[in-house]
């Protein structure tokens, strides 16, 4: 039978017996360090395993997460359930609901937890009735208004089955956490053992670690190996996720590494010091309250996401100030760089870090693409009311950028490949996006580009119509086209259809060059000079002798009746022909000949042979041995 992993986390106020409770569920004392048994208080994160097994017989691993309760520790306790899928809100009966507990539930809620069950502890110290209604008149229109409370008393042991049973209940309910192929490890812990060198610790989440394999830490980009993995001191090949994780990591020294940071894969992207965000300030905030104090442009923040904390400051794009119950969309700069996903939730405290003032979930992971204005807005707002619809995710996505590689799209989101994959073939089959080779495109975006480029060729058509087409270059520099690859997807584009791709050029398929009559009896003049001596033309020089004229070269080059032989050196294509063919009969007769022999044999001079040798070395027509020339391997065959 396949086991189901789950974390939970435990959240409350101080001296509410968190800890105790885990201890008595799991065995495990979480208080690891000496200070919290001297205290007897949590400061740091703990960590403890709970196995349950559900009614209908499903096995359930759970990672217990045990978070300090104190004000003074309230960042510890953020990076203790940022990962999580079920809550353990303790609540002890001899003080009801506290304001830890109050923060602790809007923490919950900011970071998007939905299920939760209510241990009321140290009912032998309490009025258990009273304060199970006081709970629930507190929990009301919240997403935690129906979960279960259960009485508990650790020193009696009341209600520890009980706990245990409803914890089952609700995770048997539960879908683990997806693996869609972007595993992260946001680092809680990171330490360094005698003969196994550092090791960090985790929650893993969006896909699976081997043992083996190659990862990354972010944000500094710092590479290594995972040389060996374990969940809560049992060795595994490999992660899920949803799982309490330690990875050793040998090629990392510990003083490389901390918590915060990131472990994933090499393949999805890198950290931002921007992000745009959804940012909403709870309706609970009370007015007096100096959380509940306006979140104003300009604000100077503590920003917590994953394990992370970083200082922030604040652009409101909506409105100049943000009330309690209101939300909006934001531009949020970072101090130090952040590896985020779009719907990542965060935690924003104040800048003396003593309150939690709002929280919110990443539209887009890196900001610095924002440019404003009410379309794009509408598309973050859209995405902000269905962060786990793909197609609306992937259609704001390419709307937002106008076109976007499709091996990158929505890289950093919580969607796999496939599932990328399949919206984009619904939205094309919609007609909404347009793809072309590998770029996913806006169709209006698309349409205008194109109609862009479909007009400046026909203009270049109508400017020079002796031309083959507009150079490629020129069109790419005129459309301001920076990535290559969008450039190669609208030529194909365009070649798919009326257009198409001649050297260097791109023309109508109906453009055929001509010169335009005024200038066709200068051609007949200069096809005329070339073929007085077809051998030995005169220069280009002395052919170019105006604009008019070089025009005309240009035409006999890109219509191929003429071949460029050097920068000065231009011979008609019947006249190089046929000096190819005495050349190769010569050598042929009487092997190999130098430049001297090969110019007197065909009736030329130096000017014209050396560089039309080169040429044709160059084309492996000929071979250069010493001073002298021979035929290409190829040519006696």
């Amino acid at each position: 039978m396949t086991t189901k992993h789950f974390i939970i986390a435990t959240a409350g106020h101080v001296d509410h017996g968190k800890s105790a409770l885990v201890k008595a569920l799991t065995g495990t004392d979480p208080d690891r360090l000496p200070e919290e048994k001297a205290r007897q208080i949590t400061i740091d994160l703990g960590f403890a395993e709970l196995n349950l097994t559900a009614a209908n017989g499903d096995k359930i691993h759970a990672g217990i997460v045990d978070v300090p309760g104190h004000e003074d520790f309230v960042r510890n306790m953020i990076a203790g359930v940022g990962s999580i899928d079920l809550a353990l809100l303790v609540v002890a009966a001899d003080d009801g609901w506290m304001p830890q507990t109050e923060e602790h539930l809007q923490i919950l809620i900011y970071l998007g937890v939905q299920r939760a069950v209510i241990a009321l502890t140290k009912t032998d110290l309490g009025s258990v009735d009273s304060v199970t209604e006081e709970i629930r008149s507190q929990l009301r229109e919240t997403v935690f208004a129906r979960s279960p409370i259960v009485s508990t008393s650790v020193r009696t042991g009341e209600g520890i089955e009980n706990l245990k049973m409803a914890l089952a209940s609700e995770l048997a309910n539960m879908q683990p956490q997806r693996d869609f192929g972007k595993p992260r490890l946001f680092i809680d812990r990171a330490f360094t053992l005698r003969g196994i060198g550092s090791v960090v610790t985790g929650t893993l989440t969006g896909g699976c670690f081997d043992r083996g394999q190659s990862i990354i830490v972010r944000p500094q980009n710092l590479q290594a190996r995972i040389r060996s993995i374990q969940s809560h001191g049992v060795e595994i090949d490999f992660a899920q996720p949803g799982m309490r994780t330690a990875l050793n990591l040998p090629d990392v020294a510990i003083d490389q590494i901390k918590r915060g940071e990131v472990i994933t894969d090499s393949d999805l992207g890198g950290a931002s010091l921007t992000l745009t965000a959804h940012v909403v300030k709870s309706p609970r905030l009370r007015a007096k309250e100096p959380a509940a104090r306006p979140l104003k442009t300009g604000s100077s923040v503590y920003l917590h996401h994953g394990t992370s904390r970083m200082a922030a400051r604040v652009t409101l794009l909506e409105r100049n100030a943000l009330e309690p119950g209101q939300k909006t969309i934001a531009h949020l700069k970072l101090a130090s760089p952040m590896f985020a996903f779009v719907g990542d939730r965060f935690v924003i405290r104040d800048a003396s870090e003593q309150y939690t003032i709002a929280g919110g979930m990443v539209l887009d992971p890196d900001g610095a693409n924002f440019r404003g204005g009410a379309a794009q807005l509408n598309l973050l707002a859209m995405r902000a009311m269905a962060p786990d619809d793909v197609d609306v995710c992937v259609r704001s996505e390419i709307a937002l950028r106008g076109f976007v590689p499709r091996k990158t799209l929505l890289t950093k989101s919580h969607f796999s490949g496939g599932e990328i994959s399949e919206a984009l073939m619904r939205l094309q089959r919609d007609d909404e996006i347009a793809l072309c080779d590998e770029i996913a495109a806006d169709r209006e975006f698309w349409r205008k580009l194109r109609n862009q480029a479909v007009a400046l060729i026909e203009e270049a058509h109508r400017r020079n119509p002796e031309r083959a087409g507009l150079d490629v270059h020129e069109l790419r520099s005129t459309l301001r086209i920076q990535e290559p690859d969008v450039f190669e997807a609208l030529t194909s584009d365009l070649c798919a259809g009326a257009f198409v791709r001649k050297g260097s050029a791109i023309a109508c398929t109906s453009h055929r060059p001509a010169l335009p009559a005024e200038l066709q009896p200068l051609e007949r003049k200069i096809r005329e000079a070339l073929s007085e001596k077809p051998f030995d033309p005169p220069s280009r020089r002395e052919i170019e002798s105006d604009s008019h004229a070089r025009q005309v070269v240009r035409f006999l080059i890109e219509s191929r009746d003429a071949i460029e032989i050097s920068p000065d050196v231009m011979l008609l294509r019947k006249n190089f022909e046929g000096m190819k063919a005495r050349i190769a009969d010569f050598i042929s007769k009487s092997g190999p000949a130098t430049v001297s022999e090969l110019r007197q044999e065909v009736g030329s001079s130096r000017r014209i042979m050396v560089p039309l040798l080169e040429k044709l070395d160059r084309q492996g027509f000929t071979r250069r041995i010493g001073d002298k020339r021979t035929l290409a391997a190829s040519r006696y065959m």
